[in-house]
């Protein structure tokens, strides 16, 4: 049946601004570049895929009744969390006013997705 994951998509106001972030953040490089869609493939040969969407809410985290809910998050596995912190505000993140872990540290893209840096393991 499934083989494998080729890619996973987000919706955001801008493919190519999102993207660029993530390649900043990543260093992986940028495979697809239209006004419509861009993506960027990781070590892993993943792609991850933006798709620009008229009127993009972003998701509302950490969760609230009422309001445009997260549907996935990506967790980066980092070696410095400080500096992989540093790198993400410097390009463009925000980090999460709510943070659970110490090894972890919760951030948003430009486009307002949540997304982890991690020192953890699994």
């Amino acid at each position: 049946m499934i083989q494998s994951i080729i890619g996973i998509a987000f919706d955001c106001p801008n493919a190519n601004e999102l993207a660029d972030f993530y390649v900043k953040l990543s260093g992986w490089k940028k495979e697809i570049s239209t006004d419509e869609w861009a993506a960027l493939r990781t070590s892993e040969g993943i792609l991850l895929v933006f798709q620009t969407v008229e009127n993009y809410t972003p998701p509302v985290w950490p969760w609230k009744n009422g309001e445009q809910q997260q549907m996935a998050h990506i967790d980066f596995k980092v070696d410095n969390l400080q500096e992989a912190e540093e790198l993400a505000l410097k390009n463009g993140a925000k980090k999460s006013d709510v943070q659970f872990f110490d090894t972890s540290t919760v951030m948003f893209d430009p486009a307002g997705h949540p997304f982890c840096l991690s020192t953890a393991s699994q």
